[in-house]
């Protein structure tokens, strides 16, 4: 029998999970008896990904956080390194996570196993010098985002534009009535979707100044609904904590059910920094982008930063389409204006907007991503 093909894939986060489970499916499109071990969520282990450690051990957020777990970090990267060189796959796929595949990548390509690095860290954004790293450490990068390729091409690194798996999976007009149905959300209320992040770390400084915001909205806006999206248990957990804490007498209806439900049935959001601004936008929702970092980790992201924007609507606009506040500006004397702005807005413009980036940004990613790596390591059937 034909060895089959084995593929090294690391995800750190939900988000990367998302994607690793697309490429997954893809690539076994072509390949059905591929292998695929390194570290993935409970959707690439549904599609066959053995996982050597706990996804979480990766997930953590800041320059500073990081510290703390350091030590635990670089003993999973020596283990995964002597892992894959002992074991070498065909090809070895880091998704996002660049703190840590980046230099796990950097290892494996020295000892001769070709790298790919899915979802182009922000050199474009801040710190660009990254970019010579990531050359030294990848055969490839499969960027989301056209501008992205750009840069990359100015200095020469490899690089393909495959669009965004989120633009291929969202409908261009979300059925907001399904959804609602679906969350038992009554449809006669106008709903707040309230997303304070999917990372432990996000929720202990988001949920707070978010739940302050909505325990103002609640007065001059009393039949306003709020509903939350918990990832897993422990964020349910933590959310009810902070909620108790700050406003028990607040009704917060929390579903453990996807951030994608939980924005289609809503008629606003309001959310933390990250790829669910993108699939908020894909969704055609108004949002107000909301994030809070440690204070040392967010003055060196300010001093590092080269661009004016922090969200993906904004960033892939070039301009300001969607409310940023960030850091001290994330709290509910600022919140609030603003989400009562969104709630009371005609967004019909802001919508067409979105409508026309996700036809920019839809390009079947999963079967692009999979045929720029099977390409690369230039794999046929006999």
């Amino acid at each position: 029998m034909d060895k089959p093909l084995r593929i090294g894939i690391i995800a750190g986060e939900l988000s990367g999970d998302t994607l690793g489970e697309g490429f997954i499916k893809a690539v076994k499109q072509q390949h059905p008896n591929a292998e695929f071990v390194g570290i993935g969520g409970p959707k690439m282990i549904a599609q066959g990904c053995e996982s050597l450690f706990d996804m979480e051990e990766l997930a953590v957020m800041g320059l500073v956080e990081v510290l703390g777990r350091l030590p635990r970090l670089l003993k999973v990267k020596a283990e995964l390194v002597k892992y894959f060189i002992s074991n070498p796959p065909d090809v070895f796929i880091g998704i996002d996570a660049p703190d840590f595949n980046l230099r796990l990548e950097l290892d494996l390509k020295k000892a001769g196993i070709k790298t790919v690095h899915y979802v182009s860290p922000s050199v474009w954004a801040w710190r660009p010098k990254r970019i010579f790293k990531i050359d030294a450490a990848t055969d490839l990068v499969l960027a989301f985002l056209p501008f992205e390729k750009a840069f990359y091409d100015k200095y020469n690194v490899a690089c393909e534009f495959i669009g965004h798996t989120l633009a291929d999976a969202i409908p261009l007009v979300p059925n907001q009535a399904e959804a609602q149905e679906h969350l038992n959300l009554d449809p006669n209320r106008q709903w707040l979707a309230v997303l304070p992040g999917s990372r432990g770390g996000e929720v202990g400084l988001i949920a707070k100044p978010f739940i302050e915001t909505c325990q103002k909205l609640k007065k001059s806006h009393p039949e306003l609904g709020f509903v939350v999206a918990a990832v897993n248990d422990k964020r349910r957990q933590q959310f009810e904590e902070i909620w108790q804490q700050t406003a028990p007498e607040l009704e917060f209806t929390i579903v453990q059910d996807t951030a994608r439900n939980v924005i289609t049935a809503s008629d606003a959001v309001l959310l933390a920094s990250g790829t669910v601004a993108l699939e908020c936008m894909l969704l055609k929702r108004p949002m107000v982008v909301g994030y809070k970092v440690n204070r040392l980790t967010g003055w060196l992201v300010r001093k590092l930063a080269i661009t004016e924007f922090v969200s993906l609507p904004n960033i892939l606009a070039g301009e300001k389409l969607v409310k940023e506040l960030l850091m001290e500006e994330c709290e509910p004397e600022f919140l609030v204006p603003a989400v009562e702005e969104m709630l009371t807005a005609d967004n019909t413009e802001l919508i067409e907007r979105f409508t026309d980036m996700h036809k920019w940004i839809r390009k079947n990613a999963d079967e692009q991503a999979a045929k720029a790596v099977l390409e690369l390591i230039q794999f046929e059937r006999n």
